[in-house]
This record gives structure tokens, sequence and C-alpha cells, in this order.
């Protein structure tokens, strides 16, 4: 394989890549628009308690209560509903007393309540709640009750510190940042098909293996570095460096065998267009589930991005080591071979 064809095979992508003006300007607009959306959002927490509660009666006495300035509660209809306002992100816990909960207090009988965690419940938090229930007992009683709580964590437990907007927007935009060189990628592929270029460097000595080396390199180290560039000025690499460019230059490959595959069942500019819109929408949707954890199913880890998107999150937000997410590393790098091979694979099929 000759090296310096490949070399110079990098090159003219770059160049060409840059060439187009199109190309050129969503590539640097859309890196300082990522930067600008990370920089606006609030970096800092909001410190008001909020809490889901499901009571059938609330006597006068806690009125008072559910109005007071540092606790915002959310009055659920049903328990049901209540387990739905954690999932959804509306409030990060929720307490649901039993229909009886009056008499079985007026009668001295014991009192069980069940407390609704969400994932991203920071462990200190959790004492403050048992503070917020002793209270809520001697509003209905008048006296200080013992009442047993039951905690049921809903969802995956990623429980660690408190995550302010624009870090937990961070992954999600490093995927979209990934995935926008995708499209760039798949639209040069695209138009060198349609102008003859790379039948032409085909006649060349340059092998159709040095082809796809080439073209694999730069997909792969263009967005790696961009991503990278992105974490580097909001401070994501500021704790596990390595742990976090490896799983960028997993994803990056991912997203390189993406625009092959666009690349090859595109007829025309516009129609890459279309399947990389397409693209972007199913590779980004993982990241969307961090803004509303109740959306995390099982069917989203059937998209390859999650696995990008999980580790990063565990790692900028909650301190993730590799024994942590090799189980992401291994998938990601498994469905980025599947995805650049299945790509080579087509694209091969459409010179032949």
């Amino acid at each position: 394989m000759n090296t310096q064809m490949i070399s110079a095979l990098i090159g003219k992508d770059f160049k060409l890549y840059f060439a187009n003006r199109f190309l050129a300007v969503i590539t640097l607009l859309g890196l300082v628009a990522f930067l600008a959306i990370y920089f606006l959002l609030p970096a800092t927490v909001n410190e008001q308690l909020e809490l889901g509660l499901y009571l059938a009666e609330v006597p006068p006495a806690l009125e008072e209560m559910l109005l007071a300035e540092d606790v915002r509660f959310y009055r659920a209809e049903s328990v049901e509903a209540l387990k739905q306002a954690v999932l959804e992100g509306d409030v990060p816990a929720g307490y649901a007393f039993p229909d009886d909960v009056l008499d079985q207090l007026h009668s001295g009988s014991k009192v069980t309540a069940q407390l609704y965690l969400s994932p991203e419940v920071p462990p200190d938090f959790e004492e403050i709640y048992a503070v917020v229930l002793d209270e809520f007992a001697f509003a209905l009683s008048g006296q200080d009750v013992d009442i047993e709580t039951t905690e049921i964590m809903l969802g995956p437990d990623l429980a660690g510190q408190p995550t302010t907007p624009r870090d937990r927007m961070l992954p999600l935009l490093a995927v979209f940042v990934l995935m926008v060189e995708c499209l760039g990628l798949a639209s040069l592929i695209a138009a060198e098909i349609q102008s003859g270029t790379l039948r032409a460097l085909l006649v060349t000595p340059l092998t159709m293996s040095g082809l796809f080396v080439g073209k694999g390199t730069f997909g792969t180290l263009f967005a790696f570095a961009q991503a990278a560039l992105l974490l580097l000025l909001t401070g994501g690499l500021a704790q596990q460096p390595v742990l976090i460019l490896v799983a960028l230059l997993c994803g990056a490959a991912l997203v390189t065998g993406v625009a092959f595959l666009i690349a090859a069942v595109g007829r025309d500019l516009m129609s890459v267009m279309a399947w990389g819109m397409l693209a972007i929408l199913l590779l980004s949707l993982p990241a969307f589930t961090i803004l509303a954890p109740g959306l995390v199913s099982n069917w989203v880890k059937l998209i390859p991005s999650y696995y990008l998107v999980d580790t990063l999150y565990r790692v900028l937000n909650f301190g993730a080591g590799w024994g942590d997410v090799v189980g992401n590393l291994v998938l990601l790098a498994l469905s980025a071979t599947a995805f650049m091979a299945s790509g080579v694979v087509v694209l091969k099929r459409k010179f032949q």
C-alpha cells in the first residue's frame, strides 16, 4: 500500500472539503454555534428543592407548607402520575402516601410511604427528603411521627453530583459535531462519484484498498479533531482525557462508516442530504434521552451511538472510569468496525 499516495489523498480531501463553501460554512458555523450553546446555558444548579407528592386528602395545616418558597411541590393525581413525573424529569423525587394516611396517623398505626427517586438524585439529597418527610408527618398529625419509607429508584442508578444544564448538553453537542462531519464526508464522496473523480483515481497506482484507507482516515480524524476541540474548549478533557478521546475516536470511526453507507445509497447531493438528515436524527436520538431520562428504554440501546453518549455522560458528569464503561467502548468499537466494513463493501459494489 503506497503511504505517500494515501497521504496525498487525505490532503486532497481536506482541500476539497473546504473548497466546498457549503461544507466549510456548516463546519465552522456549526462548531461556533455548539460552543455558543454550551457557554450560554446555565453554569449553576438550581438549588430550589423540588418534590413530587401524592396525597389523597390535604388537610388545611399542610396547605401552607405546600406554598413554601424554598420547596416546589408537584401534586400528582395518582401514584402512576407521580412515577411518570419522576421518570420524565419534572421532579427529581416524589412521595406517595397511602389513601388512608390520616386515619393511620390518628389511630397510631405504622405508616409506610413510597419515595420514588430519579437516577440522578445525589445521595446527600436523600437526607433532605427525610427531613421534609418529618415536616410532613408533623403537619399531618400535629406531633412527631415516625413514617417508614421505601425508596424506589426509577431507571438506571446514576447517582452523583448535580449536573448543570451545560454539562448535561455537552455529550449531545459532541454527537452533533460528529454527525455534521458525517454529512460532509458523505457529500464529498457522493460528489466525487458523480463527477467521476474516484474512478479516475483508481486508474492511477492507487488501489481500491488505499482509496478507502485514505477516505476512512480523513473522515475519522477530521470528525475526531473537531469533537475533541469542542470538549477541549468546554473543559470536557479536564478529567479522564485518554478515555474520552478513545470514545470520541470510536465514535468518529462509526460516523465515517455511516458516511460511506450514505454516499453509497445516495444518487445525488440532494438524496445524500436526505439520507444524512435521517442518519443524524437516528444517531442523535440517544443523546436526547439525557435531557429526558424517561425516554430511556431497551430499544434505544440498539442505536450504536447510545454507547458513545452514555460513556461521555458518565465520564464527564459522574467521574466514571475505564472499568465502568469498558463494555460501552467494546460495543462502540464493534459497531464502528461493522459500519465501516459495510460501507466499504457497499461502495465497492457501486464501482463494480
